[in-house]
């Protein structure tokens, strides 16, 4: 059980509230599936979808993520339960079966969803009341990105997720492409390799200070952006090789702000790769300065 401790503050006196598992997974799942957005920022897909006769397997949460990316969500239904290998053994079937995927996505979200499908990161995340510490070194040394999540549920109306410990597995080397769609384009990486030394220090010095912000910010290098996030994205950057300056989308609602034009931009109306309503425009160590409030509050809202 978590450590985390939960008190309800009232005039008269302070009470803790205590904290319990939910004692019927399939409760939890359901919980969790209904409002997977909300909790996860993941578009949900498919409860329990099947990995045919062949492998005999059902995936207990399938969806996508803020990202694109492909995500299985698996519940830990005892202390015992072997849920991060049942997982990986999903994600690999995922990854080589990934027709089946987009198939799905273009039933449940529609064509340019399938399209646009990341498979450079395909993510487990695994739920449960508790974690080991045995849990948390065995996902150190897999190659994959999983993520495992604690809950607690306080009284009746209350729902902690706690994330626990993450690991990112580098992205592949050359850029995946959809059975939908195979395009060639220049990744974000391939973008920051052909960076000057003033733009390459400048993400650098970027990079280090998001990473900065919490032990649980993970870094995701994806096609078209690189990803900060917690459980959800709170930073998108872009490398601007030709303009020679990096491309922030934060989550914090440009009405909260006053915006400074070649600075900040509403971008609510405005196609743009990555996640958040506001963009931030750096150029050089002054902008960062500048950037820097803003950032912390999008790890905040995140």
């Amino acid at each position: 059980m978590s450590d985390l401790k939960l008190f309800r503050l009232t005039q008269q006196n302070t009470t803790e509230v205590h904290g319990t598992s939910m004692p019927l997974e399939k409760l939890l799942q359901n919980l969790i599936e209904q409002n997977l957005d909300c909790f996860l920022g993941v578009r949900f897909l498919a409860s329990e979808f099947s990995t045919g006769h062949e492998h005999g397997g059902r995936m207990d949460t399938l969806g996508i993520d803020e990202n694109h990316c492909p995500v299985i969500i698996e519940y830990k239904r005892s202390s015992n339960s072997n849920v991060i290998n049942q997982g990986l053994f999903y994600l690999d079937w995922l990854v080589t079966h990934r027709g089946d995927f987009e198939m799905l996505v273009l039933k449940s979200l529609g064509e340019e969803a399938a399209k646009s499908v990341e498979w450079s990161a395909p993510r487990l995340i695994c739920i449960a009341g508790d974690f080991s510490r045995y849990d948390e070194h065995a996902i150190k040394q897999m190659n994959h990105n999983i993520e495992l999540i604690r809950y607690v549920k306080f009284d009746d109306d209350l729902l902690l997720l706690e994330q626990v410990n993450a690991v990112s597995a580098p992205i592949n080397g050359s850029p995946a492409t959809n059975t939908a769609q195979k395009i060639k384009y220049t990744t974000v990486s391939q973008s920051l390799e052909k960076a000057d030394t003033d733009l390459t220090n400048l993400f650098d010095t970027l990079r280090e200070y998001l990473e900065s912000l919490g032990d649980d910010v993970q870094f995701k290098p994806l096609q078209f952006y690189f990803a900060f996030k917690r459980i959800k994205n709170f930073a998108c950057v872009e490398v601007k090789t030709q303009n020679r300056n990096l491309i922030a989308h934060v989550k914090i609602n440009p009405d909260s702000i006053e915006l400074k034009e070649g600075f900040t931009r509403d971008v609510r109306q405005v196609g743009h790769y990555g996640t958040g309503d506001l963009e931030i425009t750096i150029r050089n160590q002054a902008d960062f300065e500048k950037a820097k409030p803003l950032f912390e509050r999008s790890y905040e809202n995140a």
